[in-house]
């Protein structure tokens, strides 16, 4: 197509589309003038004629005629527009009539003339701005799908909201990412995908104030119930006069980069925790072993028949002896285990560690319910050690309940091709935010004469798996423990 800072240059190549000769002749004359010189005129006289030019494409502007025998000139607007043509076209019509001129440019025609009140002047004036009309439109058309194409191709997930917060746009990252469908998205609020609630609320506050939202943490909750670590950042899209209508959100999933983050964290804390039980072990078991071979050479020595000092010295040689065992298990729980993995179905596992705690909840008049995958279960497991990691969990929980009134429910979860989750929830006391954050630190427990290495353990054993495990309480609500193994 001839670009606008052409017109006056190259030639302006346009189809008449028109069933009568004499009006064929009479546009010529009227495109014939010197003003005029560098538009050329063809013509066709029939609806068919004229599309095969169409398809064609090898003019810069169409002069279509209302009647076509009989087909309208409307009809073949329609048809040309319909399979995606772009070039300009204008209406020519022998009568005045508003309604056949709403109808041409709502299909798309570039303008309307009435063959009656055309002069040289406007229909040349009338060519020309349909070209320059045109090619405004292809540049919008051009931008409109660089910026369309960035936003359905990005990796980070976009959205467009109203006023309102409501979904508008969706791209296919965010579908991806929360795995609900755009049109699921667009029945549900933006609240709606949030954990914590009272975190959009208070972003709604800074939207619509003075602070800026960039890269603000929040966690959000995709349709399988799975959370996501993100960085959120609100861009507010005024219009003309300056008033915010839209904005922008881009939500960016940083939950690996935050995983990674936290198995270095605990990584190492585990290798401290080696490292304390080692130098501990090293400065107690010297003075354990000579409190021991002491304590033989008291038997050898003292009297037998003094019940008394037998009584003391066995008090003595069964305390030095926990010693030594507190010491063996804190040097367990913090360094990696030896695994035995072979494939085995995550679904008995968790079935044959439950049988460990039945009598337990029998005995307390708990209620257990299960629900377990009918999907493929199998993954890479030190059976063993699994039910030790699983057992600590479940103790955890028939501890935190009422008796008589608890309920322990565990499921598993297959989690696609990638992995399989085991839940734990029980309805006990539940956990505070700040003792939830030291649930996994060496020697951190809130049970009397507990060591607090329980769940150091397990998480070790977890991580030995290169699986990962996380954990959401509120108190006087109950605690749900999620461990997810990959496939």
């Amino acid at each position: 197509m001839t670009q606008p800072d052409e017109l006056s240059e190259k030639n302006i190549r346009v189809l008449l589309v028109e069933d009568d000769e004499d009006d064929f002749v009479l546009t010529k004359s009227l495109l014939s003038t010197r003003d005029n010189a560098n538009i050329m005129l063809d013509w066709v006289s029939d609806f068919n004629s004229a599309l095969e030019h169409i398809y064609q494409n090898t003019y810069d502007v169409y002069l279509v005629d209302y009647r076509l025998g009989e087909r309208t000139g409307i009809e073949l607007i329609q048809e040309a527009f319909n399979t995606g043509f772009q070039t300009p076209m204008i209406l020519l019509t022998g009568q005045d009539d508003l309604e056949v001129d709403y109808s041409a440019l709502k299909l798309g025609a570039a303008d309307y003339l009435v063959k009656g009140r055309i002069d040289a002047q406007l229909l040349g004036r009338s060519i020309r701005y349909a070209m320059r009309q045109a090619h405004t439109v292809g540049e919008l058309a051009e931008k409109e799908n660089r910026y369309r194409s960035l936003f359905e191709r990005s990796i980070d997930a976009i959205f467009i909201t109203d006023r309102n917060f409501e979904f508008q746009e969706i791209n296919p990252s965010m579908v991806n990412l929360t795995g609900y469908t755009s049109e699921e998205l667009r029945t549900m609020s933006v609240r709606d995908l949030f954990d914590k609630p009272e975190v959009y609320d208070l972003l709604r506050q800074q939207i619509d104030g003075p602070v800026r939202v960039k890269d603000t943490e929040v966690v959000l909750v995709s349709k399988d119930k799975k959370k996501i670590d993100c960085l959120l950042s609100v861009v507010a899209i005024p219009d003309k006069a300056g008033v915010t209508n839209w904005f922008q959100t881009i939500v960016r999933d940083v939950t690996q980069q935050k995983k990674a983050q936290r198995d270095l964290l605990i990584a190492e804390k585990l290798s401290m925790t080696g490292q304390i039980a080692r130098s501990i072990a090293h400065e107690v078991r010297n003075p354990l072993t000579n409190l021991h071979l002491a304590l033989e050479q008291l038997r050898e020595e003292l009297p037998p028949e003094d019940p008394g000092l037998t009584l003391y010295i066995n008090i003595i040689r069964r305390n030095a002896e926990r010693i030594g065992q507190l010491i063996t298990e804190m040097l367990n729980s913090s360094k990696p285990r030896d695994l035995e993995l072979t494939p085995y179905s995550l679904n008995e596992a968790v079935k044959e560690t439950l049988h460990l705690v039945h009598d337990r909840l029998q005995l307390k008049g708990m209620k257990l319910i299960t629900d377990f995958t009918t999907d493929n279960s199998e993954v890479r497991l030190d059976k063993e050690q699994f039910k030790t990691a699983l057992l600590n969990i479940l103790i955890n929980a028939v501890e935190a309940m009422k008796e008589m009134s608890g309920i322990l429910t565990v499921k598993t979860v297959s989690l696609g091709d990638r992995a399989i989750m085991v839940c734990v929830e029980d309805n006990g006391a539940g956990i505070s935010e700040q003792n939830r954050q030291r649930l996994f630190d060496p020697f951190f427990t809130g049970k009397q004469g507990g060591m607090g290495l329980g769940l150091t353990t397990t998480q070790n054993i977890i991580n030995s798996h290169r699986g990962s495990i996380e954990v959401d309480s509120q108190e006087g609500v109950g605690t749900t423990f999620r461990l997810i193994f990959p496939k």
